[in-house]
């Protein structure tokens, strides 16, 4: 036996602790065992290109090994192995890194980065073992091999090893409890997860079991778009194609690579939990990157590897710090300017996108004052313009990458063929929309959150020529006070809460005023509908709305007045409840509507039988109720007791006007 000794290290005994508080996951010890494996062959590489190594280095690789009969698991490798002196300094001295030592030393003589920096990684292997076994052969000429044991104690043995060829073999024998890594589908599960992509082949009974390429490693420039489907596939199987996507790759401010694709967005997708794939020099850390993505890029998905991330000693946390911030600023300002980009040179494919992209892209805005100023100019909005666009085909993903010798982008997609383009509903910027209505509406832009209840409304701006933008998405509502407090100069009026001058004739003045009552046709309609409707709170008025086609108006609208409106709505999502209808809202009663008008005359021919009513006044009452019932159904639906209600009114309606008719 060479020597027995004690462990140094600064605590009476450091297995308790990181059996409980260093490592919160038993099966990252494997990753921990495995990474450090690899670390070994790449310091044999660079002790060769060194020159500071002759021999043959030959093929690496990671062989694991299961015996059940004697509970054991190893990990073996056949890198730069360790002499004596190295295990007393390496594994012994917890405090000193070996990686650490050899970062300095082999500075830029190798394009792999060495992965175990944390120093501890290799004591991890304690949580499942209750004995572990060092069986190593270094690389420098005349070294003896060395065998290692420890029993989870502070104690350990070291004595000569009959190992005769070079690298490190780990033997854990594995604690009853920890019997399930003895199983080979649970040793293929956590290689796929942890180790898949490290650059050495991994093997268990001869099979090799990782991916080992990487190819957000790769140049931009090796990989085709189907290398980039490929790979989105393999880490979501079963999603959509992705839209398009960014190729990180640079060493300036930051050692960053990276691949993050832009999803289709699904109803189901939980947008407040990341799908970004974090790594340290391609091994698996996490799968959400909270602390170093911002909030409103979680939707995005991909991989991101970084040795400058600061995690914690078992890889499992990030510690804070501002890198991490500054990291996350850099990732957005790309993603900025990867959308910049694209609108300015493929503003089909950008269009075609939006649906997906246009609510995180809202949010950033609204929560990122870089990212805001970034790209505040090319958030786009549907609109009822007839404008001349097409789009490329979804299916066909924009490709863009950035180049690892500056910030220049390139798009490597290939240029769509006019076969692959498909019409669409025309989208515009805000100032587009301002500049193109500025003779006729300036610093006004009309509005729809609805396109289906708000129909009614968006058609009249429409047939007089106004332009109406959607702003329908569940975002839109905090984004409107966004815009008004970007654009104080330009009023957003919804088209349901007032109506332009536009839409209304403007010849109330030559109305004729009816001797008998001294009241001109709309005061008098406006009378009556108050008279019939009985409602203090609901404010009446009587406007004819300009068409050349009276007959395809509607014969009366609800208006929401906008200031009230809003206010409601602010209240209810304070109090974390759902807007209520307002009852004191307008109706307007489309005067020039043939059936308003045939209301009036009916009314004027009305006879009153005694204290009672008329058949006649009976059938304009309902009628004008069944006009307002309309028009509330075009701004807010029924509950059952108020639809049960519009039922019963349109039957008795229906009932009169049959009587009426056979007689």
């Amino acid at each position: 036996m060479l020597e027995q000794g004690t462990i140094s290290i600064h605590t009476d005994n450091i297995f308790p602790i990181i059996k409980k508080s260093l490592y919160s996951d038993h099966q990252i010890f494997l990753r921990e065992l495995v990474s450090n494996a690899v670390d070994a062959i790449q310091k044999l590489k660079m002790v060769s290109r060194a020159g500071d190594y002759a021999g043959e280095i030959g093929e690496p690789e990671i062989e694991l090994a299961i015996d059940k009969d004697n509970k054991t698991l190893s990990i073996s490798d056949n890198g730069i192995g360790m002499t004596v002196d190295e295990v007393k300094k390496y594994i012994n001295q917890v405090a000193f890194s070996s990686a650490e030592e050899f970062i300095h030393k082999y500075e830029g003589k190798s394009d792999q980065a060495i992965i175990g920096h944390f120093g501890l990684g290799f004591y991890s292997s304690f949580m499942v073992a209750q004995k572990v076994e060092i069986d190593t052969l270094s690389y420098q000429e005349g070294a003896q091999a060395v065998h290692w044991s420890c029993d989870g104690s502070p104690a350990f043995t070291l004595e000569d090893s009959s190992r005769t060829t070079r690298g490190t073999t780990i033997t854990l024998s594995l604690q009853g409890e920890e019997e399930e890594f003895l199983e080979s589908a649970r040793i293929k599960n956590l290689v796929k997860t942890y180790c898949d992509f490290l650059p050495v082949p991994i093997k268990l009974e001869g099979e090799v079991l990782n991916k080992q390429k990487a190819p957000w490693r790769e140049s931009p420039s090796n990989l085709s778009q189907e290398d980039y489907l490929e790979f989105y596939r393999y880490l979501y199987p079963f999603q959509e194609e992705p839209l398009l996507w960014v190729h990180l790759n640079t060493d300036y401010p930051f050692i960053i690579n990276g691949i993050l694709y832009f999803p289709k967005m699904r109803p189901d997708v939980d947008v407040t939990k990341g799908q970004i794939k974090l790594f340290c020099n391609q091994v698996f850390v996490s799968d959400n990157c909270e602390e170093i993505i911002p909030q409103f890029l979680m939707p995005m998905r991909g991989v991101i590897d970084s040795s400058d991330i600061p995690l914690n000693v078992s890889r499992s946390a990030l510690q804070g710090d501002r890198t991490v911030k500054r990291i996350g600023d850099y990732i957005a300002k790309k993603v900025g300017d990867r959308l910049k980009e694209l609108f300015r040179d493929n503003r089909e494919q950008y269009i075609s996108a939006w649906k997906d992209l246009g609510t995180f892209v809202k949010f950033g805005v609204l929560n990122d004052d870089k990212f805001k100023k970034q790209i505040e100019d090319i958030i786009v909005f549907r609109t009822t313009a007839k404008l001349t666009e097409k789009v490329v085909a979804a299916e066909t993903p924009v490709v863009e990458v950035q180049s690892s010798d500056g910030d220049a982008w390139q798009d490597v997609t290939p240029s769509p063929s006019a076969e692959n383009s498909t019409p669409t509903a025309p989208y515009t910027t805000l100032k587009e929309y301002l500049e193109r209505n500025k003779e006729r509406n300036e610093n006004r832009v009309f509005y729809s959150t609805d396109e289906t209840t708000q129909s009614t409304y968006i058609e009249l701006h429409k047939n007089q020529g106004l332009e109406v933008l959607f702003m329908d998405s569940f975002i839109d509502t905090h984004f409107i006070n966004f815009l008004e407090r970007e654009y104080q100069d330009v009023k957003f009026t919804r088209v349901d809460s007032d109506l332009d001058n536009t839409l209304l004739e403007q010849d109330k003045d030559k109305e004729i005023v009816d001797p008998n009552t001294n009241k001109t046709r709309s005061e008098t309609i406006k009378e009556l509908f108050e008279k019939s409707l009985n409602k203090p709170k609901l404010n009446i008025r009587t406007e004819a709305l300009k068409s050349d086609d009276p007959q395809g108006t509607p014969p009366a609208i609800v208006l929401l007045p906008e200031i009230l409106r809003r206010l409601r709505e602010m209240n209810a999502m304070m109090q974390q409840g759902t807007a209520e209808f307002p009852e004191d809202h307008i109706l307007l009663v489309n005067t020039a509507h043939p059936l308003i008008q045939n209301l009036a005359n009916l009314n004027q021919g009305s006879i009153i039988q005694g204290d009672g009513q008329s058949s006649t006044d009976q059938l304009v009452n309902l009628i004008c109720q069944h006009v307002y019932d309309l028009a509330l159904m075009s701004q807010k639906g029924f509950d059952a007791e108020g639809m049960k209600s519009f039922v019963e009114r349109s039957s008795e309606v229906l009932t009169k006007l049959t009587e009426q008719a056979s007689k």
